[in-house]
This record gives structure tokens, C-alpha cells and sequence, in this order.
């Protein structure tokens, strides 16, 4: 990935940089948006302070793309290219991820070849271009993995709502309880095309100045995308816990009383219910999104369980939490029922020696022709100093950060064997699973049909 901003909530992979310096306002892969907010959820579920500590647990996930997020990485010593499409590679790099206690590994997808600008398509040969299906890529690597939670993206401008949710919940099925869900709208006007269905807002230069300036003509997708999360949760709801019954000797298989239509009428589109997929072992897998303005914070307000933010130093990510929460109050989420995670974006380049990491990115720009900018801060430097960054960053708010490697492996195997144990000494990550689900991981209680709970 080269880390230009995606509009609709995904960094686009193959960007080399963003011209115009502006993030992705719409970043509005994760619904939920909100940032630091949380709310109370069951003690069995609550993970514990890490030991030493009394502070708040610090989660830290990883975003996989390609070769790395630097749109040279593919061309660095080390980097695997012949193999990007081999589900052996991504076996490698979730088990080092899983090694590494990760709590969650995300992967990019879009409806579109990888492109330099994140609003239109480009004939770029010099990138990488082209990848595998997000959701059947985490499919075959659950069995592979058993606790790591692996969280597909997805689009919701134009794929339907109930394929969505039962590909999500068969998922949250394959892993035992550790899926989890990026939706994302469509922020290029080309991806329309695939379809041959409707057309959807062409975003100008004019448009990407800013995030703000970016998300405002996609707001109706991103109020068609909220609407497209929720009819996949009550769909999730659809089966109640215990309608299988599954007795042979009476040849009862369902209790139909348990499963339900959920009626859903959007503002395009309706969903009758229910799902063909029964209840899965989260309730409802855990919903990510991303976020860089006013309306992909309150996407994220209605829709997600947690949400990435893109500050860029401690100020800002204060600021942020503060915007999200203010997202939240207007949405009217009951944070208490409801809890929202909030996790900060960071491109990572580490090296154990100062002063080679920020030297490895300088000739990687070099080699793209052009600097590498992200919406995301970049940091390259020690293990040791990206601690320090997180934890200072942490005691604003903070529950975790989404680190993205610049390169792979290399980048990913620097978190994974040298940060990890750094802030294991300090006392401010695990030392082991507590938990074998993904919402576990994050202390969020499962939740319990709305069905059930109306009957």
C-alpha cells in the first residue's frame, strides 16, 4: 500500500502519495468512527491490565496489504512479489502476526485495481496491481490460525447487504468466534461500471483538497452504507441462540420459533430475513471502520464496534477522541450497551539501530520516484521509540493502534519480535491469550439476539 487517503474510509494501497497532502475524510470503513469511547461490558469478558500495570489494556492490530504500504516495498530486499497471491504467504505473515499476540489483522480489498489517486483508476505499471478476495482469504486462513481475529474489507455501495452478512457470519463460524467485518463504500466512480446498476458521485481534484471536502459528496453513501451494517446485524440476529435443536431421535433439526424475518427497508433497498447462516459463535462479529471526518466519525457512531482515527501526534489525537464522542452524543449511541473501541493509524518502518529506518524509507521513496505520504502518521525509527509513541499516545484516550508494516515481512517481524516484547517489559501488553474470540480480546461482552430478547 502507498497510503494515499481513500475517501470512503481505506487507504489506497497503491497511491504513492497524495498531492494535495489531504486525508481520508470519508475513512469511513469503520462505522462505529468513535474514538476512546467506551462502556461498561460483562467481567468475563473484560480482559485484564496487563501485569504490573493498573492502567487500560493497549490492544494493537495490524493492517496486511500486499508487500507493505510503501508502494516500493514490492521491490525491496526481502519482499516476496511472486508470492502475493499465494495463500501461503498470508498463512506466513498472520501466524507471525498470531506469535505476536496480535489481537487483529485486517486485509485490503476494493472493487477496483489499486490506483496513485484514491478517486479515480490509474495505468500505473510501476506498483503492485491486483490481489485476492479479502473474505475467502480469511475463510482459509481461520483453520490455519486460533486466536488472532481476522477482519475482512469489504464493500457496501455495491454488493448486497445479505450476501455480506452470511459471508461474515460463516467466517465468524470457520474461526470459532473471531471474526470481524471493515466495510467500506465506494469512493471511485468507476467501480460503478463493474456492475452496470446505478453510478455514484465522481469526486474532483477540487473535492480531495481535505477530508472534510472529501466525505460531504459521499454522505448519502455513507448514510446507504450505515443502513447496509445494520440490516447484516439484524440479519446476524435473524437465527436466536438454541434454534438448532438437532435431535435425531425426534427429528427435530430447527425450532423455528427462534428464527426470525427482519423486515429491513433502507432508502435503496430492503432485506426480508431471515439468514440462511444460524447464529454464529460472536452473536455479531465484530464491525471496523475508518475514519477521518465529520461524516465517516458518525458512520462509525451508528455502525461499528471500533473505529481507526488517523492523528498525527498527541494534540491531535486528543482532538479527535473529542470529535468522536461528539459523533457519538449526536447518533444518540448508548456507549454503556454499546461500547466503542478506538484504535490510531500508524505506518511503521523500524529498524533496532537509529537513524536506518528513516534511511530504508528514504530509499524506498527513492525508488518510487516520490516521496511517500499517508493519511496516517508515519513513523519510522526504534521498536523502543514507537513504544514510548504509543504509550503516550495510549493515556489520551487511546485503546490501540492499527499498525501498518511499510514493508513486508520485514516491517511486520520488527512488531512482532521487538515491539511486542518492549512493551511486554514495560507492562503494557500480554503475555498470552485471555481470551479465544475477538470480541473477547477486546473486552466487548456478546451480544444477545434483539429477537430473542423482543420474544
Amino acid at each position: 500500500m502507498t497510503g494515499t487517503p481513500d475517501p470512503t474510509g481505506t487507504p489506497d494501497p497503491t497511491a504513492v502519495t497524495n498531492p494535495t497532502g489531504a486525508t481520508d475524510p470519508t475513512g469511513a470503513t469503520d462505522p462505529t468512527g468513535a474514538t476512546g469511547t467506551r462502556g461498561a461490558t460483562g467481567p468475563e469478558d473484560a480482559p485484564a491490565a496487563a501485569p504490573g500495570t493498573t492502567a487500560a489494556p493497549l490492544h494493537l492490530a495490524v493492517a496486511l496489504d500486499g508487500a507493505g504500504w510503501h508502494p516500493a516495498a514490492w521491490r525491496e530486499e526481502g519482499a516476496r512479489p511472486g508470492e502475493l497471491l499465494d495463500a501461503v504467504y498470508w498463512a506466513g505473515l498472520v501466524a507471525e502476526a498470531e506469535r505476536g499476540l496480535i489481537d487483529f489483522v485486517t486485509f485490503e480489498d476494493a472493487l477496483g485495481l489499486q490506483s496513485a489517486a484514491f478517486h479515480l483508476p490509474d495505468d500505473r505499471t510501476d506498483q503492485v496491481r491486483g490481489s485476492i478476495d479479502a473474505v475467502l482469504l480469511a475463510a482459509h486462513l481461520a483453520p490455519l490460525t486460533t486466536h488472532i481475529g481476522l477482519v475482512p474489507t469489504t464493500n457496501v455501495t455495491h454488493t448486497e447487504p445479505f450476501h455480506l452478512a452470511i459471508g461474515i457470519a460463516t467466517l465468524d463460524h470457520a474461526s470459532r468466534g473471531r471474526a470481524g467485518w471493515r466495510p467500506q463504500i465506494s469512493s471511485r466512480a468507476a467501480d460503478a461500471a463493474h456492475f452496470g446498476r446505478r453510478t455514484t458521485p465522481q469526486l474532483t481534484e477540487d473535492d480531495v483538497t481535505d477530508p472534510e471536502s472529501v466525505s460531504q459528496p459521499l454522505r448519502a453513501l455513507f448514510s446507504e452504507g450505515a443502513e447496509a451494517v445494520e440490516a447484516a446485524r439484524r440479519l446476524w440476529d435473524s437465527w436466536e441462540d438454541g434454534a438448532e435443536i438437532r435431535d435425531a431421535a425426534t427429528g427435530r433439526f430447527l425450532d423455528r420459533d427462534k428464527v426470525h424475518h427482519i423486515d429491513f427497508r433502507g432508502s435503496g433497498f430492503s432485506v426480508k430475513g431471515p439468514s440462511i447462516t444460524p447464529r454464529s459463535p460472536q452473536g455479531q462479529p465484530l464491525v471496523v471502520s475508518l475514519a477521518h471526518a465529520t461524516v465517516p466519525y458518525e458512520f462509525a457512531a451508528l455502525s461499528s464496534d471500533v473505529v481507526a482515527v488517523t492523528p498525527h501526534d498527541r494534540p491531535g489525537a486528543a482532538a479527535i477522541l473529542a470529535q468522536v464522542a461528539e459523533a457519538v452524543e449526536r447518533t444518540g449511541r448508548d456507549v454503556t450497551e454499546r461500547p466503542l473501541r478506538t484504535f490510531a493509524d500508524l505506518v511503521v518502518f523500524l529498524d533496532d539501530e537509529p537513524g536506518v529506518a528513516a534511511r530504508r524509507k528514504a530509499r524506498l521513496d527513492e525508488t518510487a520516484g516520490a516521496e511517500f505520504v499517508s493519511d496516517a502518521e508515519i513513523f519510522t525509527g526504534t521498536p523502543t521509540g514507537l513504544a514510548d509513541l504509543l504509550l503516550d499516545w495510549h493515556s489520551t484516550g487511546l485503546d490501540g493502534f492499527r499498525l501498518r508494516p511499510g514493508t513486508l515481512p520485514h516491517d511486520l517481524t520488527a512488531i512482532t519480535r521487538s515491539l511486542v516484547p518492549e512493551l511486554q517489559r514495560r507492562g503494557a501488553f500480554r503475555t498470552e491469550y485471555a481470551s479465544t474470540t475477538l470480541r473477547g480480546h477486546l473486552g466487548l461482552a456478546r451480544p444477545v439476539s434483539r429477537y430473542g430478547r423482543a420474544g
